[in-house]
């Protein structure tokens, strides 16, 4: 999002997620959408500053209220972050980009009476209390087709049918999720086959009862004279297949080419090689 910040006296660009992104169902693209809304995070500070600069109207908001969505819980767990809800007293805006038909600033025609079409305005309605901070025209004043003026840029990988396009979890997603299943196989088939377990009889005791056997431990045995590896039978455990060692490399050497992901290898270059193509190998390995 990229907007004037009165406080900061500057342009700014801000990073929204998509979580934070309403956007009408069936929407191409944000010039043609007919309504979505970006849900702002403001303490009471901030607000304020924007009151006196006079972007808000000055109304009181009350104490905020909680926003803690499923997606925020998720981010949470994965980051091992706990929310603090004493010190959050942020308040939850949203600022909605629509079109309205307002009454006294209808769009007329050439003859001055109305054409019931709605024009493009940026509301701004503070979460819990309802109250209307700002409502702002969102078109240029000399542009005769009040086209909407955008704020946002929107980031596609790859576009695709719907909105928000195609990203890398659908282009290489069950590649990477079939190479990791691959990935731990092997590493279990390494880890049994080189610690493998089996069976014994009943009448054989071993010392320190049945519990797992570390690595390079040996443990006594109450023997009957007669040959143990008669009462122990270890399991069949095979070694790491390396026609799952080929599949994974397979399947990661996919993933890179669909991605567009290559290792170069420039520290093997020429090193009479020109300057532009030294820097594009570069910019490309980054």
């Amino acid at each position: 999002k990229i907007y004037f910040d009165p406080p900061l006296g500057r342009c700014c660009a801000h990073f929204v997620p998509a979580e934070d992104l309403v956007v009408s169902y069936g929407a191409s693209d944000l010039l043609t959408a007919e309504r979505y809304t970006h849900v702002m995070r403001k303490s009471a500070n901030d607000i304020k500053k924007l009151q006196i600069a006079g972007l808000y109207l000055d109304v009181k908001l009350g104490q905020p209220l909680d926003l803690q969505s499923d997606i925020q819980e998720k981010y949470d767990e994965l980051e091992g972050d706990s929310p603090s809800y004493d010190n959050d007293n942020r308040h939850v805006l949203y600022e909605m980009h629509v079109n309205l038909d307002l009454t006294g600033f209808e769009d007329k025609d050439e003859s001055g009476e109305p054409t019931e079409i709605a024009l493009p305005y940026v509301v701004t309605i503070a979460r819990g209390s309802n109250k209307i901070l700002a409502i702002r025209r969102n078109w240029y004043e000399d542009d005769p087709l009040r086209i909407k003026r955008m704020h946002f840029v929107h980031y596609q990988y790859l576009p695709g049918v719907g909105f928000y396009g195609f990203g890398l979890i659908h282009v290489i997603g069950g590649l990477a999720k079939s190479a990791t299943s691959l990935l731990r196989q092997l590493v279990d088939a390494g880890t049994l086959s080189n610690l493998p377990g089996g069976l014994k009889s009943r009448g054989l005791r071993i010392k320190g009862d049945d519990s797992p056997i570390m690595p390079g431990e040996f443990r006594d045995v109450e023997g009957y004279g007669d040959d143990i590896r008669k009462s122990i039978v270890p399991l069949p455990f095979k070694e790491p297949s390396q026609v799952l060692t080929g599949l994974l490399g397979a399947l990661t050497d996919e993933g890179r080419r669909l991605a567009a992901i290559t290792d170069l290898q420039t520290g093997d270059m020429n090193t009479q090689a020109p300057v532009g193509t030294t820097i594009a190998l570069l910019e490309q390995g980054i």
